[in-house]
């Protein structure tokens, strides 16, 4: 086989068995940031052995053994280092009993993966890191993505991402962090933690924060797979199944949320002969499935509904905003965010008209939270131009403008503030 295939070949199992090889990694050897060195060392021996003796029937087995050696060999060699009063090195544990580890580590051969994968997500979303450094671990680890690719992904430098990714592991070790799925009443907690790390990968790649792009379709893939991996692996979890619609739902508008120049395009005004019918039918249905599972419907539920109205409104003039706005009402209500309290204001707007959605508006004006957020001056510059209070809607969108750090919605937010000014004039 040529090393050109041999490798070819790898990528792709590599991109199938690296979260698999991790995940039981890192319980055997209780460390996660060995259990990822001793993952890429199997690699490594992969891309040396491959290219002369072809592709093993069961690369993911193969790649198993290499490492689980490496761990062996690595654990021998400390022992031997104490031993003789050396000091130990960092990551495995010396005071494991070897056979114990070897044990697990031969059993991992023909074990279902299934916890060990669940594990990780719980392990790298730990509330004990920062918000940034939960993203980024999910992503390095979860994701396969590289420090690069995360790196260019939030516009950082790659040293910036690497340090934060290498701290990430030593917080989760400095603070004994066990690698298990959290029981009892820690495990909704665990798991909000989980899915909102998901959903701020999501959004960043549905609406980029910074940059030249609207979007960032790498990360809106890489949150959409780790949501259905997620609802694999807790299918009986209906926020779970919440947020996989969620974002399913809000995904279909990709391909129509931008124009040929890459100019953002608002929902109102979208050819949705363009929108992804497949994911709207895949999203309805994991909505359906999570109302199934009864119980009060939780923010990803409630917010999906709220994307299950735009997505089966075929003109925007059939949307059902008296729906949206009830629903963002009771969101507000059960869990409540100035965000949450923009978008019902929003809806209000759309629902009953322009003059109350400016007083829902102008209530949050004092909102801290609000008082560099782009989207609530440009909202409220949208109801003053539906007024023809122009002049007014003129300076919020400049002031809009000037708030954001995407360099298309800021000329798309100059543009309307033109526009304004041509009307006022007219």
């Amino acid at each position: 086989m040529s090393a050109s295939k041999a490798h070819e070949a790898l990528a792709e199992v590599w991109k199938n068995e690296s979260v698999k090889l991790i995940a039981v990694l890192a319980r055997c050897v209780r460390d996660l940031g060995l259990a990822e060195e001793l993952a890429h060392d199997a690699l490594v021996a992969a891309l040396e052995q491959w290219p002369a003796t072809g592709v093993p029937e069961r690369p993911g087995a193969w790649l198993m053994t290499a490492a689980r050696n490496r761990a062996l060999n690595l654990l021998r060699h400390r022992r031997m280092a104490m031993d003789t009063h050396e000091r130990s090195g960092p990551g495995l544990d010396s005071h494991l009993p070897l056979e114990a580890v070897e044990a697990a580590l031969e059993a991992a051969m023909d074990e279902d993966v299934h916890d060990d994968v669940l594990r990780l997500v719980f392990t790298a979303c730990h509330p004990v890191l920062s918000r940034e450094a939960r993203v980024a671990l999910t992503l390095r680890l979860l994701g396969n993505l590289s420090t690069g690719e995360i790196a260019r992904a939030f516009l950082a430098t790659e040293p910036a991402i690497a340090q934060r990714i290498v701290r990430a592991k030593h917080t989760l070790a400095e603070a004994k962090v066990p690698f298990e799925v959290p029981r009892g009443p820690e495990l909704g907690e665990r798991l909000a933690s989980v899915l909102e790390v998901v959903y701020l990968i999501f959004n960043e790649g549905y609406l980029a924060s910074a940059g030249d792009d609207v979007m960032r379709p790498a990360l809106l893939g890489e949150a959409l797979r780790l949501g259905q991996l997620l609802a694999e692996l807790a299918p009986e979890e209906p926020e779970v199944l919440g947020l996989l619609a969620l974002m399913e739902l809000q995904a279909s508008r990709a391909g129509a949320r931008t124009d040929a120049s890459g100019e953002p395009v608002l929902l109102m005004e979208q050819d949705r002969a363009r929108w992804d019918r497949a994911r709207i039918e895949r999203g309805l249905l994991a909505l359906e499935r999570a109302g199934g599972l009864g119980g009060v419907a939780g923010p990803y539920q409630l917010q999906a509904a709220i994307a299950a109205c735009h997505a089966r409104a075929l003109t925007p003039e059939q949307t059902d905003w008296p729906r949206i706005a009830s629903l963002y009402a009771e969101l507000a209500e059960r869990h409540p965010s100035p965000v949450v309290h923009l978008n019902h204001a929003i809806a209000v707007s759309r629902a009953v008209g322009p003059l109350e959605g400016l007083r829902l508006l102008d209530a949050l004006e004092a909102q801290p939270a609000l008082a560099r957020y782009h989207l609530l001056p440009s909202a409220r510059a949208d109801l003053l131009e539906r007024l023809g209070r122009h002049e007014e809607a003129r300076a919020s969108f400049e002031l809009a403008a000037s708030l954001t750090d995407n360099a298309r919605q800021r000329q798309r937010l100059r543009w309307r503030a033109a526009t304004c000014t041509r009307a006022g004039r007219g």
